[in-house]
Parts: structure tokens; C-alpha cells; sequence
């Protein structure tokens, strides 16, 4: 997929704003430039990655010294569009200040190596992961052809986990083995007592649902039929990791199911997506579990350049915020997330100004957010249906809901923590009051 990339205003107006930097001459390679490489470009510029070119040694990345000093400048690189106003993150791939001035110094004094005594030791990396090597990997068993036009419509398929004893995953990442022609893959854990496509799909066999039931009903369980989501590919995301005492659950007898949207581009392929987890080593005190907060309830009129799609949820018990994950299509601008607590004032928890469909990202929050029973989170997403939005296939037209990416989606995902004890039904159960209270 060819990425381009929006610069985010309100990013660069704060870079601007903040004082500047005093980098020296002397600057090089091996003693300051690495170190920012390896903390912030090499997990996607290195071989096997989403980064076109790698960055892991001085010979690799001098001929691209000027181009890196444009994207990081523009703040076109590292891909963050989080407005630096609401939130602290733990994931935050923006640069520093100082970190934007000392690569231009390097580049402005010739782009010299250095000392090789300088030069920090290498980053390490799990060949084929950018998470720790998994326990086990769930891959489709059939590579998936994707014609070189046309429309694919998501395909299903149920890998068998063939768990004998419920598992709890601590970290997870899902790959495609070829990103040019995949859109997304959203991997479901449907469990064993779980009637979603049950006797419809065939485990290891691509299955497209029917729109509607037998007796002519619109389906309603398209999106996982009540089941979690373990994880979830978009370009330049990163795996999830939790950390200890977190986890997600695999019950024993559980399959996988994933959800793949691929995107014809031109030239014939094929996809082997596959899911890898690292089991943690003992049973956590709570349970991770993704909740998909939108509607598919809008109309965005032809011509608009910013319409709003807002969702409110009340939750009906107390829980522990973790991340965001926004989720729109091309005709996507801006989206928030806001937070009232019970007898509090409404709160902005993320601001998003530059939507990107082509880098759609998680927000995992430095300081995860106790949302008390009764809390209401709303998220709304802006959508730019006019002319001047260069990525829309089709200002004239009235968009409504849909899979494919000409259509539109507003879907605010989020990972919060619950008593690992509960599940989803009994997390949105609301506890009966007793005659005491």
C-alpha cells in the first residue's frame, strides 16, 4: 500500500512554539543520531518491516540522510497524530525537539559516522516479530489470492487454537505476509460455547457471511457475534503488550477467527496471515478485553467537509482504561474520545486532527484511567466528504455504512482492564442494588 503521510498542525505549531534546541557541531552518526534510529525509526526500518528502507547501520541509512531530515522536521516521521494537548502516552513515537534538531545538525555538517567506539550496541530484534518470540502461532492454512482489481469482500476464517486448557496471552501481534494487499485483519476468539458461524463457516476455508439471515433479517453479527477481540494488524501498528497482571483469555476449545480485508492494487498476490501470543506464566488479577464503541447509524451528506458521528456508552461497571485505537475510512478527518465521570465534568482523553487511514494507530495511555461505574465515554468521529479531500473516491455521494473502504466506518475501539473473573455479558450487566444500599 502506498503510504502518504499528513503532517499533523497542531504538532508542528507546538514543535515551533517550543524553544529551540542548541545543538553543537560535532554531531555524528555513531555517538547521536543511532541512538534516536534505534529508539524511534529501526522497529519499522529494519528488513521484514513496514519501513521501505532499513535504518540499522550508517552504510543503510547516509543516502537517505536529507529525507530523513524532511520527514522528521514535518513531523511526518514518526507517523503520531495524538494532539499533545490531551494525554500522555506510553507509545508516543513523536520526536523531541532536540532529537529533530540534532538530526538536522548532522545532516547540515555532512552526515558524518563518527568514532566506532561511539556506537551503541545493536538493537535486538526477534526476526519475523516485533514483539518477544511467540509460545505459538495461528496462521490461515491456505494462502488467500487477491486478484489484481476489483473488490474483495472480508474473508472469514476459523483457525482452530486446539487448546486443551484455557490460556491467558500477554502479548500478541498479528502479521500478513503480504502488507501491499491487506487492509486490516481483525483476529476474534470465538468460544467454545459461541454460535458465531458455527455450521456456516468450514475451520481453514475463507467464507464470506451472507448480508442477511435465512428468513430475509439484516445479520447483526458481522462483528465478532459478542466475541473478544484478541488483536488487531493496521498499517504501522504495534503489537499488544500488557503489562504483568494483565491478560486476555483463550478458553480451552476456543478458535480464532479472522476477519481479513484485502485490497486489490493493481497486481496479483496473496496473503498467509498468520496471529503469534506469548502466554503469561501464571493466571493475571485482571482480564484486557476490547470493546468496539461506534454506530453504523449515519448518513454523511455529499459535499461536507467536516460532519460529526458521535456514540455515547454509560458503563455499567467499573473497569481500568487503557488504550484507544479510532477507526475510520478514507473520508476520515478528526476524532476525539471524552470521558464524564459519575458527578464530574465531561473530559477530552485523546484529540485526533489529522486523521490517517493509512496509518491507523493505537494510544496506549502512560497513566491507565480507573473509569468508575456509571462512567460515559463518548466517541465521535469527523468526516470530510468535499472535493478537497484528496483521498475521497466520491464527494457527490451520500455515505452510509459499510465494509469496504469507499464506505465508512466510526468505531472508537478500547482496551480497559476488568476483574478477571468477569467476561463481556457480565462487565455490561449492571450489579443489582441492594435494599441496604
Amino acid at each position: 500500500m502506498k503510504l502518504k503521510i499528513l503532517a499533523s498542525v497542531l504538532a508542528v505549531t507546538a514543535a515551533m512554539a517550543a524553544p529551540p534546541a542548541k545543538v553543537t557541531s560535532g554531531v555524528t552518526y555513531n555517538k547521536d543520531v543511532l541512538p534516536i534510529l534505534q529508539n524511534r525509526c529501526q522497529a519499522c526500518h529494519r528488513p521484514g518491516e513496514i519501513g521501505p528502507m532499513p535504518f540499522l547501520t550508517y552504510k543503510e541509512t547516509r543516502p537517505w540522510a536529507k529525507a530523513i531530515r524532511e520527514a522528521v522536521s514535518s513531523t511526518k516521521m514518526p507517523p503520531w497524530f495524538a494532539d499533545p494537548k490531551y494525554g500522555h502516552f506510553a507509545n508516543d513515537r513523536s520526536m523531541s525537539r532536540k532529537e529533530i534538531e540534532t538530526i538536522s545538525a548532522w545532516v547540515d555538517s555532512g552526515a558524518p559516522e563518527g568514532n566506532p567506539k561511539d556506537r551503541p550496541a545493536a538493537r535486538e530484534f526477534i526476526d519475523g516479530w516485533a514483539m518477544d518470540k511467540p509460545d505459538a502461532v495461528y496462521q490461515i492454512p491456505t494462502a488467500f489470492p487477491v486478484p489484481a482489481s476489483g473488490t474483495v469482500e472480508y474473508q472469514y476464517i476459523v483457525v482452530p487454537t486446539n487448546l486443551t486448557e484455557d490460556k491467558w496471552v500477554r502479548m500478541t501481534e498479528a502479521r500478513p505476509t503480504n502488507r501491499a494487499v491487506v487492509h486490516h485483519v481483525v483476529v476474534y476468539i470465538r468460544e467454545p460455547n459461541s454460535k458465531w458461524l458455527r455450521g456456516e463457516a468450514t475451520p481453514g476455508v475463507p467464507f464470506v457471511p451472507p448480508a442477511k439471515t435465512a428468513d430475509g433479517k439484516q445479520r447483526s453479527d458481522i462483528g465478532g457475534g459478542g466475541s473478544d477481540i484478541l488483536t488487531i494488524y493496521t498499517p504501522g501498528n504495534s503489537p499488544d503488550v500488557w503489562r504483568p497482571g494483565l491478560a486476555k483469555l483463550i478458553k480451552a476449545g476456543s478458535d480464532l477467527v479472522f476477519q481479513l480485508h484485502y485490497t486489490a492494487n493493481g497486481k496479483a498476490g496473496e496473503d498467509q496471515s498468520r496471529v503469534g501470543v506469548v502466554f503469561a506464566k501464571e493466571p493475571p488479577a485482571e482480564r484486557v478485553m476490547t470493546l468496539g464503541l461506534g454506530t453504523d447509524k449515519f448518513a454523511i451528506p455529499p459535499g461536507d467537509p467536516n460532519y460529526r458521528v458521535p456514540f455515547t456508552v454509560t458503563l455499567p461497571n467499573s473497569s481500568t482504561l487503557l488504550s484507544f485505537f479510532p477507526h475510520m475510512h478514507l473520508r476520515g478527518r478528526a476524532f476525539e474520545y471524552k470521558v464524564t465521570q459519575p458527578g464530574g465534568e465531561q473530559e477530552t482523553l485523546l484529540k485526533i486532527d489529522n486523521y490517517n487511514f493509512n496509518w491507523q494507530l493505537t494510544y496506549r495511555l502512560e497513566k491507565p484511567l480507573l473509569l468508575q461505574e456509571g462512567a460515559k465515554i463518548e466517541v465521535a468521529g469527523y468526516f470530510d466528504n468535499s472535493p478537497n479531500n484528496p483521498y475521497n473516491p466520491d464527494p457527490k455521494a451520500t455515505v452510509k455504512f459499510g465494509e469496504q473502504s469507499w464506505e465508512e466506518m466510526m468505531i472508537g475501539f478500547i482496551d480497559v482492564a476488568i476483574d478477571a473473573k468477569m467476561d463481556k455479558k457480565t462487565f455490561f450487566t449492571k450489579k443489582p442494588v441492594k435494599a441496604d444500599d
